[in-house]
């Protein structure tokens, strides 16, 4: 992947149709020891290929072509710009395992703004990406950053991954939270420290 996450260009991936993705499934229902022709399984192979569509659709999206709309008229604004509780459903690329939670981010504008919708649009393009948490966080920072040239950005994001809740070590209440910050947010410590209990209220 490229350092905003897009899969490179030069790399071709030939994607399966979707009835060897159907039989694919078909095969896993098999290896854990059930019949994937009883009832209730039947279909199922159909619907997981139908949610793995929904589930990993950044794939066929540009982060970067939602942030390149900006508005220059801001009236002498000059302040951050911070969306808060912005919902995060994603999947961990080591067992498709999904994790949950919250995400912050916020970005001194120079010159310019976004459409503050455009951000959310941003976390949740990620979001629908096989990756870490630590990797979206840093994808997410780097797409404002090359799209806006902001004075600085911050992310923050606070998740609970399936694939430590439900199996391995069983903790289903930790959450993990990872951090990025550029520019102002990462030289003056007093607006880090902002953002942090801006996050917490």
């Amino acid at each position: 992947m490229t350092e905003d996450g897009a899969v490179p260009q030069e790399k071709n991936i030939e994607r399966p149709s979707r009835e060897e993705a159907e039989k694919a499934v078909r095969t896993l229902l098999a290896w854990t020891g059930d019949d994937p022709d009883r009832e209730g399984l039947i279909d199922t192979p159909k619907r997981v290929v139908k949610a793995y569509e929904e589930w990993f659709s950044g794939y066929n999206e540009d982060p970067v072509q939602y942030l390149s709309r900006t508005f220059e008229d801001v009236q002498g604004y000059d302040d951050i710009v911070m969306l808060r509780d912005i919902d995060v459903e994603s999947h961990c690329e080591h067992h498709i395992a999904p994790f949950m939670g919250k995400a912050y981010v916020a970005y001194m504008p120079t010159k310019a703004v976004v459409g503050i919708s455009k951000l959310a649009r941003v976390v949740e393009i990620y979001a629908k990406r096989m990756q870490t948490q630590e990797t979206m966080t840093s994808q997410i920072c780097n797409a404002i950053e090359e799209s806006l040239a902001p004075a600085g950005v911050a992310i923050m994001i606070d998740a609970k991954h399936m694939c430590m809740t439900t199996r391995g070590v069983h903790h289903p209440n930790v959450s993990t939270v990872t951090t990025q910050f550029t520019g102002v947010f990462k030289t003056d410590k007093d607006l880090r420290d902002r953002f942090l209990r801006l996050c917490e209220r």
